[in-house]
């Protein structure tokens, strides 16, 4: 390897948001075992927001969407990655996307998983992989850093804060009256249908954390789909609710760390919160919350039963999983967490 100060690392770990915020602890741990080396990372425009400014990070390189497809694009990436001299890859992604692009650089060492971990055609192109023995994904993307001989610390993520959202959003909680008062955040909304809980059951379980905990709730969205989801909660909310304004990841970052509790699917907005240290109740169905439940534990994760089947299937499938979790399971697991909350800062 060449020595600590010239070495020059990629992350490539394009989408999707949640997957971004898992990876956080492994860029924070390698840069903790390499303070001087370069370090940057390869994602996609919605997650490259949100890593802009990252302590770990020297560079965020964005790449175009669906940029495997497109000839010319693809071209083009290629060249700009080349004039990074990238010495070694990690690729936690473990897809052949992921993996291409890192070939493309030209590092000699790219490092990623075996299967069933390193997924599609990724281990053709990964030539140094490992063989994942941890559950969660978190430790499973850290795990990667066994081949530099790295035993990575305590969890962090380190989220970073940028200015302009911090501002954003503090004006919105003072014009909200929000800036004393403790509050819960819901996201009713989900990057596959088989995770989409119902609207109806989010507007409950806000009835709920205003009658037993006295917290109102802010509910956040993004995208027209969502918006829509948050208007049905608000509406059956009996003013237990209201509506976040259109948010970017930095400003949902910002807005997260004043909350006191975070509800919803197994998403970017669930793991964004509880990397700002926000406890989290999280609605699981499709998706094993052993290994992509929010990180800690502080948080409770709810799952009636776990869909069978492939990546693929599962994000296909029918949504009976999510279906099948009630209102008083979500409700009480909000409780819990809200129990153990106020005994960590009563000892603190």
């Amino acid at each position: 390897m060449t020595s600590q100060l010239q070495t020059r690392f990629l992350i490539t770990r394009l989408s999707a948001i949640g997957d971004c915020v898992l990876t956080m602890p492994m860029a924070c741990a390698l840069r903790d075992a390499f303070p001087q080396a370069w370090i940057g990372w390869l994602a996609e425009a919605p997650g490259a927001s949100l890593l802009q400014g990252h302590a770990a990070l020297d560079e965020v390189i964005v790449a175009p969407r669906r940029v495997l497809q497109d000839p010319v694009e693809l071209w083009k990436l290629r060249g700009k990655l080349r004039t990074y001299k990238i010495d070694i890859t990690l690729d936690p992604q473990g897809l052949t996307k992921s993996s291409v692009l890192g070939w493309l650089t030209g590092a000699k060492q790219r490092i990623g998983f075996h299967s069933p971990v390193g997924r599609e055609i990724s281990r053709w192109f990964n030539n140094c992989k490992i063989t994942s023995r941890q559950s969660h994904v978190v430790d499973r993307y850290r795990e990667l850093l066994s081949v530099l001989d790295i035993q990575p610390g305590k969890v962090r993520f380190d989220v970073p804060r940028q200015p302009g959202a911090t501002q954003v959003m503090a004006q919105w909680l003072k014009e909200q009256n929000l800036t004393t008062q403790a509050f819960a955040i819901i996201n009713a909304g989900a990057g596959w249908d088989s995770k989409v809980w119902l609207p109806e059951r989010y507007a409950a379980v806000s009835r709920h954390l205003l009658a037993k905990h006295g917290l109102p709730t802010v509910v956040v969205w993004a995208g027209d789909r969502e918006e829509g989801w948050a208007k049905e909660v608000v509406a059956g909310s009996q003013q237990a609710a209201r509506m976040a304004p259109n948010t970017t990841l930095p400003e949902l970052a910002a807005l997260s760390r004043h909350a006191r509790l975070f509800v919803g699917s197994d998403t970017g907005p669930l793991h964004l919160a509880a990397a700002v240290g926000v406890p989290c109740a999280g609605v699981y169905g499709p998706t094993n919350p052993a290994e992509c439940g929010p990180y800690g534990s502080v948080h409770r994760s709810v799952q009636t039963f776990l869909q069978k089947g492939s990546v693929k299937e599962r994000r296909k499938a029918e949504n009976v999983a999510m279906q099948a979790v009630t209102v008083e399971q979500v409700s009480a697991a909000c409780d819990q967490v809200m129990e153990n909350s106020r005994a960590s800062r009563a000892a603190a």
